[in-house]
């Protein structure tokens, strides 16, 4: 059977066409479009990408809203079921909104909106969206948002930490998350948020290709699997 993606579409995305078009890179096969209105998902998904932009204008906090939409539900669902989830930046905000990740993304410490590359260092080399790189891997993925600052308590961070659940940290803090940190995983390792963007770095032409691997091995071990 063809590998199934599905890109979730919300009112104000505008990465949605950047993840399908990363994913069919990799796969070979055109993700299905799915809008946020819809009250399933596909049977049978191997994938499911919640892309950046603006969900709602960012109306109450970023991801608030999109988080109740209809389809959240069916993803919530498809994800206890051990579906892979890939959340990236508005989707990180998302899938932190509706629970699937613990914590919140706050406006930058700046105040300011950030778009630029950074440098991350790969905490976690053990999950599927992880493991094609090297643990204390430095890679340049590009950021681009104006809430990124990830917040969560003491007992939260050291949960997290102590589990090994976090998977990228920037090298140098560009938005004040805490403890540096850039993406998460939740704890069965099938749910990544990230704020960087890898879709925006996996051909040469966007300046770099350090976001292929994430793609590359998340999709490869699905097919073979």
């Amino acid at each position: 059977m063809a590998f199934r993606a599905a890109v979730i579409t919300f009112p104000g995305s505008n990465c949605d066409r950047d993840m399908a078009v990363a994913i069919e890179r990799v796969s070979g096969t055109a993700p299905i479009r799915v809008w946020h209105g819809d009250a399933h998902l596909p049977d049978d998904l191997d994938f499911i990408a919640l892309p950046g932009g603006f969900s709602y204008g960012d109306y109450l906090r970023s991801g608030a809203m999109a988080a109740n939409s209809p389809i959240m539900q069916s993803v919530k669902r498809r994800a206890e079921r051990g579906v892979p989830v890939l959340g990236v930046c508005n989707g990180f905000q998302v899938l932190t909104e509706a629970g699937l990740l613990p914590g919140a993304l706050m406006r930058n410490a700046s105040q300011n909106f950030i778009c630029r590359t950074v440098a991350l260092k790969v905490e976690n080399d053990r999950s599927l969206f992880t493991s094609g790189y090297e643990a204390g891997q430095t890679i340049d993925i590009p950021v681009a948002h104006h809430d990124g600052n990830y917040f969560a308590d003491d007992e939260t961070l050291d949960m997290l930490e102590g589990e090994g659940r976090v998977a990228f940290r920037y090298v140098e803090n560009c938005n004040g998350s805490q403890r540096d940190i850039a993406g998460v995983l939740n704890a069965e390792g099938n749910v990544l948020g990230m704020m960087p963007h890898p879709e925006r770095a996996v051909e040469q032409a966007h300046g770099g290709t350090d976001g292929l691997a994430l793609f590359e091995n998340a999709i490869k071990t699905l097919v073979s699997a």
